[in-house]
């Protein structure tokens, strides 16, 4: 089958390892920079073109866009959406996902359980916002319209001066959540493929420091989950709509919070903490396979693509594109999509995914 991967750069680390584990398995995989891609809209329909010239064809497309090329990146997985190709995950369910509060909000309506949280308008009554959500230690994120916001641990009100200095003048929306106290201030993460929880972490991240994402100065350690934080977070990806995703998650005394769910998670940590055999299984996700091969019968049946002339999508050739600089490709979590990669599947006590 003939993959194409959305990516700034083949160098960066989990774009390797899925490019890696396609080939091995006997795909034809190409890497495509979404900034090289062209989109048209006119008679007789929208188009895509990629360095000037036809766009590879595919069968499969896994996006890995990150917040640097959010806007942009997403209009690039809209229109391959449009054209019928299948696309790993959605760029609804991306952009879900990129939005803190939102996220919060579908998940919330689905009955998951969430964190205490409020939303302001700006950093104006900082402290009485950390008051409302039960005081320190919060988490306070920065959002703005192009993803490239930042988050912070305040585990002192000390800590919370440095926040206001670090935020004032922004003029972007604040969310401020509860975090856990104490030793206990190690969150867990959950790696979702296809429905199931693949790995899990539990991460203690860096407190004081203004960064773009928790990962940055975190340390993370393998966590055996049980039955229940798996099923929520399982949970979480479906009501988001994510094929592959890391569902991070407070672990209270009375149960898991979900607090955010990224749609561009780094595999790097996984690899290192878990041991998740990435090249062992040498695979993509067995959704990524059926849902090409249901789109190859369609063809051969003479449904042809949708919304989008069949011509304008033309011939791939097996190899590597793709260019910029290491680390453009960041997503919500600083590393890029890992794909629909089949990871060896993790059991939680109960013997269950």
């Amino acid at each position: 089958m003939r993959f194409v991967v959305l990516s700034r750069s083949t160098r960066i680390h989990s774009t390797a390892r899925l490019v890696a584990a396609a080939r091995a398995a006997g795909h034809s995989v190409r890497v495509v920079d979404p900034l090289d891609v062209e989109l048209g809209l006119a008679a007789p329909g929208p188009s895509l073109r990629w360095k000037g010239g036809r766009f590879p064809r595919a069968d499969v497309v896994i996006p890995r866009i990150g917040v640097s090329i959010h806007q942009y990146g997403l209009s690039v997985v809209k229109q391959l959406e449009l054209a019928g190709i299948p696309v790993l995950n959605g760029a609804a369910a991306i952009e879900a996902s990129r939005h803190k509060m939102r996220s919060l909000q579908l998940l919330a309506a689905a009955g998951l359980p969430v964190p205490r949280t409020v939303m302001a308008s700006g950093p104006r009554g900082l402290a009485g916002l950390v008051e409302r959500v039960g005081g320190v230690p919060v988490l306070l994120k920065v959002l703005s319209a192009d993803g490239k916001g930042g988050v912070m641990v305040c585990e002192s009100l000390q800590s919370l001066e440095a926040a206001l200095e670090a935020v004032h003048g922004l003029g972007r929306d604040l969310v401020v959540q509860q975090y856990l106290r104490g030793g206990r201030g190690r969150d867990l993460r959950a790696l979702v493929v296809g429905g199931q929880v693949v790995a899990a972490l539990r991460r203690r991240a860096a407190a004081g420091r203004f960064a773009r994402t928790l990962r940055r100065g975190a340390r993370f350690d393998a966590v055996r989950l049980p039955a229940r934080h798996a099923r929520i977070a399982a949970e979480a990806a479906r009501v988001l709509d994510l094929r592959f995703c890391a569902v991070d998650m407070l672990d209270e005394k009375e149960g898991p919070l979900v607090f955010e769910v990224n749609a561009s998670p780094s595999i790097r940590e996984a690899e290192a903490a878990c041991q998740v055999d990435v090249d062992g299984a040498g695979r993509l996700d067995d959704q990524a396979e059926r849902a090409g091969r249901a789109r190859l019968e369609r063809r051969r049946r003479g449904g042809g693509a949708h919304g989008i002339a069949a011509g304008r999508i033309g011939g791939g050739v097996r190899g590597d594109g793709g260019g910029g600089e290491p680390g453009e490709d960041g997503g919500d979590d600083g590393e890029a999509h890992a794909g629909n990669l089949r990871f060896r599947p993790f059991h939680s006590r109960d013997g269950r995914g």
